[in-house]
């Protein structure tokens, strides 16, 4: 994947988000960490009105649903801001498709690349390698 210069990367699982920025020059990838405010609880999962019983999801995963919920919230800021002017996201399947419910329109526009992938624990040259063998 060509990787345009000052592209924002998120990485993100049901627990944390790793903000990255490309510096690297077209059609390198260089990334390097940006330290970011946590997303704040929204309690916007979708699964957050149901109770917890057999055929509903557990605490747990209501949790992460909220947690996908705030980390789409906190892009959609960033990129109504100006701060995000291209995006990947790298997210394992499920984060993916919950924080995919709760993107703004101007957020949805800016995605350049998504990986299902959960790298939210893996070495930044790994997830450099990622999206460079794209």
């Amino acid at each position: 994947m060509i990787l345009p210069t000052g592209a924002t990367i998120a990485v993100a699982d049901g627990e944390t988000v790793r903000l990255f920025r490309n510096t690297g020059v077209k059609p390198g990838v260089h990334l390097v960490e940006i330290t970011a405010a946590p997303p704040a609880s929204v309690h916007a999962g979708s699964g957050a009105r149901h109770h917890t019983g057999s055929a509903n999801p557990d605490s747990r995963r209501l949790v992460e649903d909220d947690f996908a919920a705030a980390t789409a919230a906190f892009l959609n800021k960033l990129s109504l801001d100006g701060t995000i002017e291209h995006l990947v996201l790298v997210s394992d399947p499920r984060t993916l498709g919950e924080m995919r419910k709760h993107f703004h329109r101007d957020l949805r526009g800016k995605i350049i690349g998504e990986f299902a992938k959960d790298f939210s624990r893996r070495p930044l040259a790994d997830i450099a390698s990622l999206i460079a063998d794209a």
